[in-house]
């Protein structure tokens, strides 16, 4: 286990590789409930240089799902129809470089054999996503052009790459009772609602406080830094549904602009979520409730040295009406653009119960920082953000050695979950709970809109398959 030191937001600090070496299970509990990991199962992996059903190299997982009629155990093995969501494409705004890439799901048949722990993942088509128009997206970053559609401000490209389309980074994908589904849109901080063909039908706006604004009006780029709202590239990346349907939850990557401390490279530990009610409507016009999530610190040196980053958190998954599970992860490992030591991930479990709520406040209405001062990491007086506890820390060499693999060939991104049951007589609590990783289409032989994307190495497509067991059947 990794070295831990008091940090100034009253969290703790990762200063050394945050590594576990447990063999068996471990539980946790918070709030009287017990939570057990019991350990890596299994695992899957796609060559990075798969093609897709658009003839495109495979972008790996933003997020995905397990459609939930379609998981079943057959004699020694499960099966089950995986749905994939790939972000922007293979784009790079610092350098211009843009590819055309139409945002889509990708689906896959999947079977799991517990006794080998192998996860096979066969490529089986997917679905391409369309806009109020029935046009197809781009990833291309729109930069500051825009267009209206529905009386809805969206970004587009004025010229170039993409023009006269909608931009859209995906990031995070759940799908609704009614067979239609919501992805969270990282340009904008929206959260689109589209219909089971793919056509998008609706959207849910963020208010005031997450909503990407330069000097008073939209910018939804990422070429420039927003003065307010979410930050680039860290809009809504966790997204999930509870179980019975009414709640949706949204979760920004880390801290808003106006909640980050200024001159601390580690000053985005408090990052907002914020959950939905949709008994009523499918796409409601305000949050019910709206937290602190307070995210882990880490320094990236790996010597003991002060603390430097934030764990920015890639996906959530929804428990319940009130607990979810966090994914929170350094930027370090395969495809990383920097070499430095893999320090932290981790799977948090998140307890609302007891926050704070700012749904309606002037953290939410308008654009107030919940930081006690512009340079630390405190926040203010009266603000409670929700508890939270590390239950699987995936640097196990232990545990990653069953299925392979070392820590060292842990991809940098780690951003989609699902759980699925383990349909066992005698253990209706247990579930496999399914990681994924975002391979950002880094192949050696990429391709892309009939264009080469080619890059140094291969960081493959992988699933890790862990089972849990919760207090009670969700």
């Amino acid at each position: 286990m990794g070295l831990l030191t008091a940090f100034a937001g009253g969290e703790e600090a990762i200063t050394r590789p945050h590594q576990d070496r447990t063999v068996g299970a471990r539980s946790v509990s918070l709030h009287g409930r017990t939570y057990v990991d019991q350990g890596l199962v299994g695992a899957g992996v796609l060559s990075a240089d798969t093609v897709d059903f658009l003839g495109d190299t495979l972008g790996s997982f933003s997020s995905l799902k397990i459609a939930r009629d379609s998981w079943k155990r057959v004699g020694d093995h499960y099966e089950g129809v995986l749905w994939t969501l790939p972000d922007r494409g293979r784009n790079d705004p610092a350098a211009k470089l843009f590819f055309e890439y139409p945002a889509r799901l990708n689906r896959f048949r999947v079977r799991f054999t517990p006794a080998s722990g192998t996860l096979d993942l066969i490529p089986d088509g997917g679905l391409e996503l369309r806009d109020f128009r029935g046009q197809p997206f781009t990833g291309a970053d729109p930069g500051p052009g825009t267009l209206t559609e529905r009386g809805i401000v969206l970004p587009a490209p004025a010229s170039g790459t993409g023009a006269g389309k909608v931009s859209f980074d995906a990031e995070s994908l759940q799908f609704a009772r009614d067979g239609g589904f919501y992805i969270g849109d990282e340009y904008t901080a929206n959260i689109y609602y589209f219909d089971r063909q793919g056509r998008l039908r609706d959207v849910i706006r963020p208010p005031t406080a997450i909503a990407p604004q330069r000097a008073g009006r939209s910018y939804f780029g990422s070429l420039e830094a927003p003065y307010t709202g979410r930050r680039n590239n860290q809009g809504p990346e966790g997204m999930s549904l509870s179980p019975d349907g009414h709640t949706l939850f949204v979760a920004l990557q880390s801290a808003l602009m106006q909640d980050s401390a200024t001159g601390n490279a580690a000053g985005r530990i408090n990052t907002r979520v914020l959950l939905y009610d949709l008994s009523r409507t499918p796409t409601p016009a305000h949050p019910i409730a709206h937290h602190v999530v307070q995210l882990p610190a880490y320094t990236d040196r790996g010597d003991g040295s002060a603390v430097n980053r934030t764990a920015a958190q890639s996906e959530i998954l929804a428990l319940d009406d009130h607990r979810f599970l966090m994914l929170a992860r350094d930027a370090a490992g395969r495809g990383a653009e920097k070499t430095t030591p893999i320090v932290y991930k981790s799977i948090l479990l998140v307890d609302t119960t007891g926050a704070t709520n700012l749904a309606g406040t002037p953290y939410e209405t308008g654009t107030a920082s919940v930081l006690r001062t512009p340079a630390g990491t405190m926040l203010k007086t009266g603000i409670v953000p929700t508890n939270r506890v590390e239950f699987i820390n995936m640097l196990n060499p232990v545990q990653l050695a069953r299925v392979g693999l070392t820590v060292a060939d842990l991809s940098e991104k780690w951003e989609a979950m699902d759980l699925v049951p383990v349909l066992e007589q005698g253990h209706p609590n247990d579930y496999f709970l399914l990681v994924g990783n975002d391979n950002d289409f880094i192949a050696r032989h990429c391709q892309m809109s009939g264009q080469s994307c080619d890059s140094d190495v291969d960081n493959d497509n992988r699933i890790l398959v862990y089972r849990v067991a919760l207090p009670a059947p969700m």
